[in-house]
């Protein structure tokens, strides 16, 4: 007997057996003329309402049904009311199981040096690392060192830097960026963020971009995806990137936060997507307080995915070898098809 049928049956015989003891006392009091006949029927009404009672709260028990769902429903966790301690465990223990997923995660903007890397940065704006990757080649192979991109004409800039878009005001922004490096560092990139932020077309998001990855310091690269996710995870709820940076960076150990970005961003591309996360096929499903908002069939959810993961090439020409070894293959070259 299920617990809803339980409680039903004992409140009905609670019910009826309250209507007998009423009619026991109605025939009790009753003047001796009275027939039979009329202590019957007044029982009879006692019993009619006992079975309403009981057919009420048959309809308010809750059925078998109701628990088999609740016992098959996916556990999701419940960060609305983790504490500060639990939080960080979670954070840190997605970014463990990520860093399994992609242990080859990397930038993937093609760079040799830290000027190729904030230069290429600053063309990423507003399109993909791709495409980025696809149109640098062809732009330090003619301007090389800060010297060269400082002394270009912008309309032979702007030629090459069309496919990435917006390549009119890119091409002030390294023009500029080329200049000033000349001017004020010597034709060195610095390795400070208070120095990074004050090149034309530099934020934060770039200048981490270059610290972690051309200076080995440690920094959180806030951008699409990233926020995306991290929001998604509710490792925060803020929305403005330096504020996310912050909340997140509180939950890790500074010397985590190149590789978290990596993982994050990576993901994010991946499998996370923004319209279409592939719940299915995610590896931490099980942390993850978003789980059901994409496809949740793994069939289904596997095609959703992209990039080595869907059996695509990547978007590095020149991808480092733990990704190929991983089973990545290189993009393929601008008008490659």
């Amino acid at each position: 007997m299920t617990p809803g049928e339980k409680a039903a049956a004992e409140v009905a015989s609670e019910a009826e057996a309250e209507a007998v003891e009423e009619a026991a006392l109605a025939e009790k009091a009753a003047p001796a003329k009275k027939s039979a006949a009329a202590t019957k029927s007044a029982a009879s009404k006692k019993a009619a309402v006992a079975a309403k009672k009981t057919a009420a709260v048959k309809k308010k028990a809750v059925p078998e049904k109701t628990f088999q769902e609740t016992a098959a429903a996916p556990v999701k966790a419940s960060p609305r009311s983790e504490s500060p301690t639990a939080l960080v465990r979670r954070a840190r223990r997605i970014n463990r199981e990520l860093a399994e997923v992609f242990p080859y995660a990397h930038p993937e903007l093609d760079f040799e040096n830290p000027f190729q890397l904030v230069v290429a940065t600053v063309l990423s704006a507003q399109t993909t690392d791709l495409r980025v990757n696809q149109t640098t080649p062809a732009l330090f192979a003619k301007y090389p060192t800060p010297e060269d991109l400082a002394g270009a004409n912008p309309e032979e800039v702007e030629e090459i830097l069309r496919p990435t878009g917006f390549f009119r005001a890119k091409t002030r922004s390294v023009i500029g960026l080329s200049k000033a490096l000349v001017e004020e560092f010597g034709g060195e990139v610095p390795g400070r963020l208070e120095d990074l932020v004050k090149l034309p077309g530099v934020g934060r998001k770039t200048a981490f971009v270059v610290l972690g990855n051309a200076f080995g310091r440690p920094g959180i690269t806030v951008d699409t995806h990233f926020q995306r996710l991290v929001r998604r995870w509710r490792w925060t709820d803020e929305t403005e990137p330096d504020k996310i940076e912050a909340a997140v960076g509180a939950l890790f150990p500074k010397s985590d936060w190149t590789m978290l970005s990596h993982h994050v961003i990576f993901h994010g591309r991946r499998i996370c997507h923004a319209r279409k996360p592939a719940c299915g096929a995610c590896p931490i499903a099980p942390l993850c307080p978003a789980y059901g908002e994409g496809e949740t069939d793994p069939e289904k959810a596997k095609k959703l995915l992209k990039y080595e993961k869907g059996g695509f090439p990547g978007q590095r020409l020149n991808p480092p070898q733990a990704y190929l070894d991983a089973g990545g293959r290189p993009a393929p070259p601008l008008g490659a098809g």
